[in-house]
């Protein structure tokens, strides 16, 4: 009988991450069967999806909203695998979906591999007590974080971080700031990252394009490229209509970042990735102020947000990373947009701090810069399927 795993993501980069896993799978069983719950990536990988579960995806108070459809979903599929039990379970991010998924699947005596692990170092750490219960094995993609799960009871491994795998393998980086942009001089190019949840274009992308104006207003000829994702495309192209300055494009930040002078960066692994290329940044996250002093100040534990700070934070003193923020934050960017603006167009003006930044970016990307996380988490699988 062949091998059968079944995955659970909720968001874009989950299910991308679980296409790039599914095909590591397969070139080292040809034979596993792969289904889950997931998006169009994974499907395009061959995996059987049984309930898309990406297009979505939401965050802080909205997420609450998913709350039946998950009930849902966890029936389902306990129901499911009375009749189709899998050798394996493997939930990837988005842990207040997953965790209850590592339950479900352990109380039906499947065991369960958690790829990229719940940040529980930054918050929610009361949540190690499900991980020890309901997880067997912690596929980490920061190194900080196996000795972290070790530490607190966790068999945990650090597999390298799946961005490097999905990366052109001859990507070309920015160009090396050497130039102030000057009103009416050359053409600066924008790179403007909003996010990869529709909730989180609502909430920074009208606030982005007035930054962009403001820029503009400096410096007329300047251009602006957007990566988008397939939820959050239609609605990006819909409130930047009659922007010719504009060029959006979906999933093209790898061929656009090489051209980038700047760019500005909604939180999260889009920093990283926007590292990968060492283009300077500023990194926001427009978030409501009573959302923020409810929840999130209080649940997030860590002095930065962004994950370029917080490895450089994290860093060892051996490995030649400034340990300090290396970009800057405007988190929670809840008030006025010209401080954004205003330290744009400042980053502009100084080729000298674009180039100190765009060297610290690429000490830290070096530290990370290896492919095979990917076929790491596979074998991690195929052992824990061969113990059984």
């Amino acid at each position: 009988m062949p091998k059968r795993v079944f995955i659970t993501v909720a968001e874009v980069s989950g299910d991308q991450h679980a296409a790039a896993l599914a095909r590591a799978l397969r070139l080292l069983d040809p034979s596993i069967v792969i289904e889950g719950h997931g998006g169009s990536a994974m499907a395009a990988a061959g995996v059987s999806i049984h309930h898309e579960t990406v297009n979505r995806a939401m965050m802080f108070i909205r997420a609450a909203v998913r709350a039946v459809e998950i009930w849902k979903l966890l029936r389902w599929t306990r129901q499911y695998y009375q009749q189709h039990k899998p050798d394996l379970h493997i939930c990837i991010d988005s842990s207040g979906m997953n965790l209850h998924f590592a339950k479900m699947a352990r109380s039906c005596g499947v065991p369960v591999l958690y790829y990229i692990s719940p940040q529980l170092w930054a918050s929610r750490e009361g949540r190690i007590r499900q991980v020890r219960q309901f997880v067997n094995r912690v596929a980490c993609i920061l190194p900080f974080e196996e000795s972290y799960y070790r530490e607190r009871g966790v068999m945990a491994t650090f597999v390298g971080h799946p961005l490097f795998d999905e990366l052109p393998p001859d990507r070309k980086l920015s160009p090396e700031p050497v130039m102030a942009f000057l009103p009416g001089g050359s053409t600066p190019v924008i790179g403007l990252m909003p996010g990869s949840r529709r909730a989180e274009i609502r909430g920074n992308w009208p606030h982005m394009l007035e930054v962009a104006d403001r820029i503009r207003a400096v410096f007329p000829t300047a251009r602006f490229e957007v990566s988008t994702t397939p939820p959050t495309h239609a609605l990006v192209c819909a409130m930047a209509a009659g922007r010719p300055e504009m060029r959006i494009e979906q999933g093209a930040i790898d061929a656009m970042a090489p051209g980038w002078d700047f760019c500005i960066a909604k939180s999260g692994t889009t920093t990283l990735h926007v590292a990968a290329y060492a283009v300077p940044m500023i990194v926001v996250f427009r978030a409501g102020k009573l959302i923020w002093h409810l929840a999130a100040r209080w649940l997030i534990k860590t002095p930065s947000i962004a994950l370029v700070n917080i490895l450089a934070e994290r860093s060892s003193t051996e490995s030649g990373i400034p340990k300090h923020r290396i970009v800057p934050e405007i988190i929670p960017w809840n008030g006025s947009n010209i401080p954004v603006a205003e330290l744009a167009i400042d980053f502009l003006r100084h080729p000298e701090k674009r180039r100190a930044q765009r060297d610290d970016l690429l000490k830290l990307v070096a530290t990370l810069d290896r492919r095979g996380a990917s076929r790491r988490v596979a074998e991690i699988a195929m052992e824990m399927m061969n113990e059984r």
